[in-house]
C-alpha cells in the first residue's frame, strides 16, 4: 500500500512539474523566435557595403539594400562606408560642436607638422588627407588598424616629399607639386599593402616657418618682393624702351632704304633719258643740239627774279641801267 501510495504521489508531481514547463517553455519560444526573427535580416544604406561572415569566413559582399542571413550570430554583417569620402588631419584637429562653427583643437600637435626641409630648415606643415573604402573585404582583414596605417604612410611620405624640397619651395610656388606627389606615393604604398583604399586627395592646409624664426621669414619674404618689384619695374622700363629704340632703328632703315630706292630709280630715268635723247641726236644733231640749248636756257631764266639782255655792241648803256634802277627804288 505505501509504495503504490509513493507511486502516486510521484505520478502528481510530475505532471505538475509537465505543466509548469510548459509555461515557462513557451515564453522562452516566443522569445528565440522574436531574436530569430530580428537576426534573419539587415539593410545596407546607399552609402555602404556590407561584408558577410559565416562563423568567421568571409563568404561575400552585399551592396545597398534589404538582405537576408542565417540568424543566432552564424552570419555576420559587418557594413562599411564605401561611398562617403573620409579624412584624416595632420597637424591640427577640427572639433564640431551642435549648432555651433566649426573649430580648431588648441592642443598642440607639432610632433606632425614640424619637418625637415632639404635645405635642413625647418617647416610647419598641416595637410589633409582624404581617401575612400574601395574594397571593403581588404579594408577590414588586410591590415589591423587600417585608418592607424593611413596615418602613419601619410606623414612619412609627407615628410620624405618636403625633405626634397627647399624651404622656400615649400612655402611658396611648390605646395601643388608637393601635393600630388605625396598623393601619388601613397597610393602606392596602398597598394603594395592591399589595403583596399583609394587616395582621393591630399591638400596642404598651411605651411608655415616655425613661430621662432616667423619674423625672420617675413623680412626675407619682404626683400624678395622689394626685389621682384625693382625687377619687375626694371622690365616695365625695357620694355618701353627697347621696342621704341628699335621702332626708330626701323623707321631710320626704312628711310635709308626708301632714299636708296629713289636715288636708285632716278639714276635709272636719268640713263634712260639720256639713252632716248642720244638715240634722238644720232638721228638729228643739230635739231637736238638746238632744243637741248633751249630747254637748258629756260630751265636757267626760270630761276632768275630779273633778266635784262643787253647786246654789246651798244656803248654807255650801264649807267643809264643803273640810274634807271635807283630811281625804281
Amino acid at each position: 500500500m505505501k509504495q503504490s501510495y509513493q507511486n502516486q504521489e510521484l505520478k502528481i508531481v510530475i505532471k505538475r512539474i509537465k505543466e509548469q514547463a510548459k509555461y515557462f517553455f513557451l515564453p522562452v519560444l516566443i522569445f528565440l523566435l522574436i531574436v530569430a526573427a530580428s537576426s534573419l535580416y539587415y539593410t545596407v544604406e546607399p552609402d555602404e557595403e556590407a561584408v558577410v561572415l559565416r562563423l568567421g569566413k568571409y563568404i561575400k559582399t552585399e551592396g545597398p539594400g534589404l538582405h537576408f542571413k542565417i540568424p543566432f550570430g552564424v552570419d555576420q554583417a559587418l557594413k562599411v562606408k564605401t561611398q562617403l569620402v573620409l579624412q584624416e588631419e595632420f597637424g591640427f584637429r577640427t572639433q564640431s560642436v551642435s549648432g555651433k562653427r566649426t573649430t580648431y583643437s588648441g592642443r598642440n600637435f607639432s610632433h606632425e607638422s614640424l619637418m625637415l626641409t632639404g635645405d635642413l630648415n625647418v617647416a610647419e606643415v598641416e595637410w589633409i588627407t582624404q581617401f575612400q573604402i574601395s574594397d571593403p573585404k581588404k579594408f577590414l582583414f588586410h591590415a589591423r588598424d587600417p585608418v592607424e596605417n593611413i596615418r602613419d604612410i601619410s606623414e612619412a611620405v609627407m615628410r620624405r616629399v618636403v625633405g626634397d624640397h627647399l624651404v622656400d619651395d615649400v612655402l611658396t610656388e611648390a605646395r601643388v607639386e608637393i601635393a600630388e606627389e605625396a598623393a601619388q606615393l601613397i597610393q602606392s604604398i596602398m597598394d603594395n599593402y592591399d589595403m583596399g583604399v583609394r587616395i582621393v586627395s591630399i591638400k596642404l592646409q598651411d605651411v608655415n616657418p616655425p613661430d621662432e624664426v616667423k619674423a625672420s621669414f617675413n623680412e626675407v619674404n619682404s626683400a624678395k618682393q622689394e626685389q621682384e618689384e625693382a625687377i619687375n619695374q626694371a622690365e616695365k622700363t625695357y620694355n618701353k624702351v627697347i621696342p621704341e629704340a628699335r621702332g626708330k632703328a626701323e623707321e631710320s632703315v626704312a628711310r635709308a632704304e626708301g632714299y636708296a630706292t629713289s636715288v636708285v630709280n632716278e639714276a635709272l630715268g636719268d640713263a634712260e633719258r639720256f639713252n632716248l635723247l642720244l638715240n634722238e641726236y644720232k638721228r638729228a644733231p643739230s635739231v637736238t643740239r638746238e632744243r637741248l640749248y633751249l630747254d637748258n636756257l629756260k630751265k636757267l631764266f626760270s630761276r632768275l627774279e630779273d633778266l635784262t639782255l643787253v647786246d654789246s655792241s651798244i656803248k654807255g648803256l650801264l649807267p643809264i641801267y643803273q640810274n634807271a634802277r635807283e630811281l625804281s627804288k
